[in-house]
């Protein structure tokens, strides 16, 4: 080994680095440094690595510029120092150092590795920025310096929380268009009447256009509940330090690097009223997943609606035809499946297994600290993108395109028993039911059996089924 290293030294292409379990040879172009390595070489769990989650290396970023600015304002931290820790953190933000967090997201240590892999690289950049070279910590150090009055219990949680804040707009933009989509198109098919179903059987008349202006309520609330469940991250427990006690702090230092982060972020975080609490209880991420998880439900009863409502093209409802997006079997020709609202479920159960697993990484915390948050912190970003990439999906490759089967409503409308409902009021319940069992067992229509038995004139049929008179309430 010694021999391996010294030829490797010689053709300057490795530096050896220093930590309290010993030596190790870092590439010389590496900006982490050994503790990141070791976390490499220990944690091949997932194929997730922290480079795939820009957010939270830029909340990393954004965390340990907020400590450094809170260090040099209690001198703790002279200026040099501080503007290179705070300089790397500007050119980290800018994406050219991604590669730079190679660590498995799932790892042990609650974080740890996650920290040092941000105090690696910020100290690494800093000292080149400062004129010197790559491991030369003596002048510029990960842990003394970059993690002044830090440690990982504070960082990382505050580094997670700012993460899944950073990632949520893209969320709710997606949510927005989608909803006004289906605004759009409960315009388009406001005078479309059609049959409304409960449990799958025939119920009474509504439009076409109520059922997608319903679909757009519904993604409406759930924009105005993430939006308001947000606001439970932005309590933070950066301060704290080790377990809340703010052990290796002066006094005020949480409030100005919190005051300083809000300013960095344009979010406005408040320190958590207990500190020790806030380090180790994760309930702000149950609640949140599971807002997550409400949408992902509402857009999977929204998917299989469509599915049902566009089955066919002959032998089903049909009621809507849904975009052609690809051939839909290897052996049947001309079938067209809805691969888009399947694959929208399929997106939505596995943020409902994200959602399980948040749930027992967040019951697992033990004592002064939960250990399991990198299992919250994946799990959560990685909810937050399969639902804007499946949102996006649904909107521009199947609502936009949705085309309604006027001609085929019509029919299943006037073929129903739903509409002896509508009639209910002007014939009374007992002729309506004689009726509707009548025209079940005959198969004729209720409209034919009412014009052969006389019971209503067509002037006064014409004036009942008026689309108005039977979707809403009378005036």
């Amino acid at each position: 080994m010694s021999t391996s290293i010294t030829a490797l030294n010689k053709n300057n292409t490795y530096r050896l680095e220093i930590d309290l379990l010993g030596t190790m040879e870092i590439q010389k172009d590496c900006y982490h440094g050994i503790q990141t390595q070791r976390a490499v070489n220990n944690f091949k769990l997932s194929g997730k690595k922290l480079t795939d989650y820009p957010e939270l290396i830029n909340a990393l970023a954004y965390v340990k510029s907020a400590c450094a600015t809170a260090n040099l304002q209690q001198k703790s931290l002279d200026t040099v120092k501080a503007s290179a820790i705070i300089k790397a953190a500007e050119y980290v933000h800018t994406g050219q150092f991604n590669k730079s967090f190679a660590i498995d997201m799932i790892q042990g240590g609650a974080g740890t590795s996650s920290n040092m892999n941000i105090n690696e690289v910020l100290a690494n950049i800093g000292l080149e920025l400062l004129g010197h070279e790559k491991g030369q910590y003596q002048y510029l150090h990960p842990n003394t310096d970059v993690n002044m009055s830090q440690s990982t219990n504070d960082v990382y949680p505050s580094s997670v929380r700012l993460a899944v804040l950073l990632k949520q707009a893209s969320l709710l933009t997606a949510v927005e268009q989608l909803v006004a989509s289906f605004t759009q198109k409960s315009k388009q098919f406001s005078g479309i009447l059609k049959l409304a179903r409960t449990q799958l059987q025939d119920a009474v008349p509504m439009t076409l256009g109520q059922e997608f202006k319903s679909f757009a309520s519904t993604l409406r609330e759930d924009i105005k509940l993430i939006k308001n469940t947000s606001k439970l991250l932005t309590e933070i427990n950066l301060g704290g330090t080790a377990v809340g006690t703010g052990i290796n702090t002066q006094k005020g230092y949480g409030s100005i690097a919190i005051e300083k982060l809000s300013e960095l972020t344009s979010i406005k975080f408040t320190e958590a009223e207990d500190l020790i609490e806030a380090s180790s209880d994760m309930g702000a991420f149950v609640i949140y997943s599971a807002t997550l998880k409400r949408l992902a439900l509402k857009l999977s009863k929204i998917a299989n609606d469509l599915r049902l409502l566009s089955m066919g093209p002959r032998a089903g409802l049909s009621e809507i035809s849904l975009p052609a997006r690809q051939p839909g079997s290897s052996i049947m020709p001309g079938k067209i499946n809805p691969v888009i609202p399947e694959a929208v479920s399929q997106c939505a159960y596995q943020v409902v297994g994200n959602d399980m697993a948040i749930t027992m990484a967040a019951e697992a915390g033990q004592l002064q600290l939960n250990a399991m948050e990198p299992l919250i912190a994946v799990n959560l970003l990685d909810s937050q993108n399969l639902l804007t990439n499946a949102v996006n999906m649904f909107n521009f490759l199947c609502i936009s395109g949705i085309e309604a089967n006027e001609s085929r409503c019509k029919e299943l409308l006037d073929n129903s028993l739903g509409l002896a409902t509508a009639l209910n009021p002007y014939l009374g319940y007992e002729t309506s039911t004689k009726i509707a069992k009548e025209a079940l067992n005959s198969g004729a229509s209720i409209i034919t059996l009412i014009k052969e038995q006389n019971l209503l004139t067509d002037e006064q049929l014409a004036d009942i089924l008026q689309a108005e008179k039977m979707t809403q309430p009378s005036a």
